[in-house]
């Protein structure tokens, strides 16, 4: 598991060249208790996830103006689709682990989470433009990037992957 309490475990055409022209890619998502998989987004795919085993709260965020919470609580067998390019989540409130299995709309959907991107980017975003965005203590930007910046920069993953 990942430090969020997750394990993703990606099948696309880089992994499963027979995938190569079938506009699609899937992976598995494994959540300890009280595991997330945090706020990301696929720019390339719309996603549908479904329930394998254990509960599990979804959702995502309609686009600006209205910015409105979508989310549901699902279980063994459930489905849940979110759209492309919607930012959306996963949390495990059940009293298990949890398996997913996601299906994508696309061979490369790409992924970009949240946290990560924001604040671990290879060049770091400046304190003060984050901080007007996000209304924050430009202390509180610094404490982040810090943070992000390390785990992006040290590792061979991403925060949000095991491989």
């Amino acid at each position: 598991m990942n430090p969020v309490g997750s394990k993703l475990i990606p099948v696309t055409a880089a992994q499963l060249p027979g995938l190569n022209t079938l506009a699609l890619s899937t992976a598995r998502v494994d959540y300890a208790l009280g595991g997330i998989n945090p706020p990301y987004l696929h720019p390339q795919a719309t996603e549908i996830l479904t329930i394998i085993e254990g509960s599990l709260m979804a959702g995502f965020v309609t686009s600006n103006p209205e910015n409105r919470l979508i989310n549901r609580f699902l279980q063994k067998g459930d489905i849940f689709v979110f759209p492309i390019g919607l930012i959306h989540f996963q949390r495990n409130l059940g009293n298990g682990k949890v398996i997913a299995i996601a299906a994508l709309s696309s061979q490369n959907p790409g992924v970009v989470t949240i946290a990560n991107t924001s604040f671990g980017s290879n060049a770091l975003i400046e304190a003060e433009v984050l901080a007007k965005a996000f209304q924050v203590d430009k202390e509180l930007v610094d404490e982040l990037q810090a943070h992000y910046y390390k785990a992006e920069n040290n590792s061979s993953h991403e925060v949000r992957f095991e491989q």
